[in-house]
């Protein structure tokens, strides 16, 4: 699979870990004061990502490569529902983690990455797909049918709780 010409789309490997850990780390440190030093967040998430990595395993992976290095990914939990009588798929997804470095943006990676889930999740005839954008994304999942409903509700742990 390919987006922009320098850029090519592909499964995730245990072998990525490393290099997808560091990826999660400025992702989530450009939104938030890390709780975590950076070296030992980055060993734990390289020790959780190989195990999801692993066939078998609820979740997948894409990476964008440019010339070999990886510059971008997204994330798709997939979980099973309750088994249902009517004619209604009995799985669904969640997509997460979609990081593309600021500097390779605008290139259409993310759209890229995001659409490789997406043929996952079709190819998996799953009842729905659900995220949790941030502003800035808000429009890329827009292109590929997310929208806004009314009838999903969340409840957060308190930001007290967290640490906890």
């Amino acid at each position: 699979m390919t987006s922009a010409p320098d850029i090519s789309i592909r499964p995730g490997t245990p072998a990525d870990a490393a290099a997808l850990a560091q990826l999660r780390y400025a992702f989530r440190a450009a939104i938030d004061p890390p709780a975590e030093p950076e070296p030992g967040f980055v060993a734990r998430c390289t020790r959780w990502m190989t195990e999801r990595l692993t066939a078998g395993n609820a979740w997948r992976c894409w990476v964008a490569e440019d010339r070999a290095t990886i510059v971008g990914t997204v994330w798709l939990g997939l979980f099973e529902k309750i088994p249902n009588p009517v004619a209604e798929p009995e799985m669904h997804g969640y997509v997460s983690n979609l990081y593309v470095q600021p500097k390779r943006r605008g290139r259409g990676t993310g759209g890229a990455l995001l659409a490789a889930a997406m043929q996952e999740c079709d190819a998996r005839r799953l009842d729905a797909v659900i995220l949790w954008p941030t502003p800035e994304s808000r429009r890329l999942y827009e292109r590929q049918g997310f929208a806004v409903k009314d009838d999903l509700m969340e409840r957060r742990r308190a930001k007290d709780l967290k640490t906890a």
